[in-house]
């Protein structure tokens, strides 16, 4: 059996896999107009052998973002159908006069004549007629999949439930917001649903076209925005939680390389083609419900990852002012940077290759040939539009660049009130090695901890996950009207539920562990605390609270809105070896050449080095730059790096 690890990133797509009991590596051009293209194509370089395949992909992601999902209509209560246009009060742009919330990604919403009550009792029951009726009016209208998010359903379910059966027997994909979301809160809870709706056929098509391309002996399994796998039947119908889901392995892969190495307090830093995704772990993953993707909320449990507009394929431009930006806008895989042989928009991997830092015969093992003479032409173009100099230019895309990527830190970090100087800088995706020394300078970072063979770790983390199942239910306990025993008997019904849903993921009983959450507040508060689970859940949530936002209040009553299961089946994971200390010099063989390199504007002799030769314990100097297949990591003179007994390489601040 090969074991296949595959992130599809906005420029590569990622394969690690273990084949004949040794692990390879691969990676190829994304192809964006099909994703799937790729994926096959790297499935048939590994070669013939059944395949288990852990995937994490930007199917669902892309649909929203570029706004190419299915013809979707939203279904409500009757006199509730501006439920998605009405929102929240929330200005995420407090000072543009001009700002437009965006627009739902339902076409229409419709409503019908039924109520459940806030106790779940039915107060007006749904009419069959009144639903087939509607049907048809969908069918005229040519919608594709619908949402349904009755008030109060999370309660009872039983009106989308004949609903989606009704709709379902007609041909439409639908989702209800009983099953993606069953809490409180109608419109992150219905904004969900929609999302769920509106990628539901787009991942359908994808996965099924995935599952009829491969053997029949071959398995797949996707990786959620939670850091855990599910089966492509549970990721076709409930798409939603794959937003993230390239991103998510690239954390679950850092903590537990991070673990290894001795350094769980982690900042993770992926910088790949496309963009740069930043995550926070103390101890553990950072866990959250209310994340927002586009404008649209979604309340389902995602990965802390803060994503800025800037990889290595982010295009340098002038902007009205006359001011120097870098990106959002990407060149992607085709046509890519000016380096590439097609682009013709100078990027931040161009600017690396001019100043010396990325080096044209060992670009991806030497597999892929970089145009050095075509970015020169360019670079002269713009720097006669911005009126710098060629190397100021160059230094000055990075500049920007290193401050976005900055701010994007400090967001996770020092916003929400942790010092980065206590953690240790995590690096990895393909780009990230030529700036995450800069960025540990910058927020005083003491290390960076570079994993072997950075470049397709979000791959590596999809092998290291585990099958996680989130499930929740809004309970609107008051302090005085609950117990530790009440709230138990309360998480056996999520419980047995997950115990069934795990065996139907392939996972038994004995395998699945349960971790368990409240989300806490003040009674008057119109906002959740997420806490764990103890015989001392109220003190916890006096001291999270605390901790958070630098107060407690023990004398005010705390109410339970919901409670949180997380049903976690452990995995076969790779395993990672040790290695004994050569000595602190490197190989000889293990410096592959010698030049100049620009840092500040001046040239500084630098050695070039081969890490696949470089054993445990060596040290090395900066200024200096390290090779492999899917990364570079360049050593400025103010830091020096060590090799860990893993192969990790140490870069400490100076």
């Amino acid at each position: 059996m090969i074991i296949v690890g595959v992130d599809t990133g906005g420029t590569f797509t990622d394969f690690i896999y273990k084949k004949d009991g040794k692990w390879h590596i691969y990676k190829t051009l994304s192809t964006p107009s099909n994703p799937a293209l790729a994926v096959l194509k790297g499935l048939k370089h590994i070669g013939e052998g059944n395949k288990n395949i852990v995937h994490g992909s930007t199917v669902a992601t892309n649909a929203v973002l570029e706004k190419k999902g299915a013809k979707t209509a939203f279904i409500t209560n009757k006199n509730f159908e501006d439920i998605l246009y009405i929102g929240r009060q929330n200005r995420h742009e407090l000072y543009n006069l001009k700002y437009q919330k965006p627009k739902p990604l339902a076409e229409e919403s419709f409503g019908l004549d039924c109520r459940v009550l806030s106790n779940g009792e039915i107060l007006k029951e749904l009419v069959e007629e009144e639903v087939k009726g509607l049907t048809k009016v969908l069918k005229e209208k040519n919608f594709e999949s619908i949402a349904v998010s009755f008030l109060f359903s999370f309660l009872n379910p039983k009106h989308e439930k004949l609903v989606k059966d009704i709709l379902e027997n007609e041909g439409f994909f639908v989702s209800i917001s009983s099953e993606i979301v069953p809490e409180f809160r109608e419109y992150e809870r219905s904004s969900t649903t929609v999302i769920n709706a509106y990628v539901m056929p787009k991942m359908e098509s994808y996965i099924s076209y995935l599952e009829e391309s491969i053997s029949k002996d071959d398995k797949i399994k996707i990786i959620q925005s939670n850091g855990g796998i599910i089966s492509t039947q549970t990721a076709k119908k409930q798409p939603v939680r794959t937003i993230l889901s390239g991103p998510a392995g690239g954390v679950v892969g850092a903590l537990h390389i991070g673990k290894l190495a001795g350094f769980d307090k982690l900042i993770t830093f992926d910088m790949g083609g496309t963009s740069t995704d930043v995550s926070l772990i103390d101890g553990t993953l950072s866990i959250s419900t209310e994340s927002v993707i586009e404008g649209y909320p979604i309340k389902v449990p995602m990965i802390n990852i803060h994503t800025v507009g800037a990889g290595g394929g982010s295009i340098a431009y002038i902007d009205k002012g006359g001011a120097l930006q870098v990106g959002p806008e990407s060149a992607g895989a085709d046509p890519g940077p000016v380096c590439y042989g097609k682009g013709e928009n100078i990027t931040i991997t161009d600017a690396n290759l001019f100043l010396g830092r990325l080096i044209p015969e060992f670009f991806l093992g030497g597999n892929m040939r970089l145009y050095p003479d075509r970015v020169k032409k360019y670079m002269e173009n713009l720097a006669k539009e911005s009126k710098l100099g060629l190397l100021e230019l160059a230094e000055g895309i990075l500049e920007v660049a290193n401050t976005k990527m900055e701010k994007a830190l400090r967001v996770i970090s020092i916003e929400k009130g942790y010092n980065p100087a206590e953690f240790t800088l995590f690096s990895f995706g393909g780009a990230g090695g030529l700036h995450a020394v800069f960025l540990a300078k910058m927020l005083s970072i003491p290390r960076v901890l570079i994993p072997q063979n950075p470049g397709i770790l979000s791959a590596m983390g999809m092998l290291l996950a585990d099958t996680i199942k989130d499930y929740s239910l809004t309970v609107m306990q008051k302090e005085e009207n609950t117990s530790y025993e009440s709230l138990s008997k309360l998480f056996e019904i999520l419980e047995n539920q997950a115990i069934e849903d795990m065996l139907n993921e392939g996972i038994p009983k004995d395998k699945t562990k349960f971790e368990k959450f409240l989300d806490m507040r003040y009674q008057g508060q119109s906002f959740e605390i997420l806490v764990p689970f103890t015989e001392k859940f109220v003190e916890n949530f006096h001291n999270e609270h605390k901790k958070l936002y630098g107060y407690s209040a023990k004398n005010r009553k705390v109410e339970i809105v919901n409670i949180r299961l997380r049903a976690i089946g452990e995995t076969e994971k790779p395993e990672i070896k040790s290695y004994e200390d050569m000595g602190k010099n490197p190989p000889v063989d293990s410096i592959l050449m010698e030049k100049e390199v620009i840092f500040n504007k001046k040239p500084y002799k630098t050695k070039v080095y081969n890490r696949d030769k470089l054993e445990t314990g060596n040290e090395i100097e900066g200024s200096s730059i390290i090779v492999e297949y899917s990364s570079t990591l360049v050593i400025p003179p103010f830091a020096k790096a060590r090799i860990d007994k893993f192969k990790n390489i140490i870069v400490e601040i100076n």
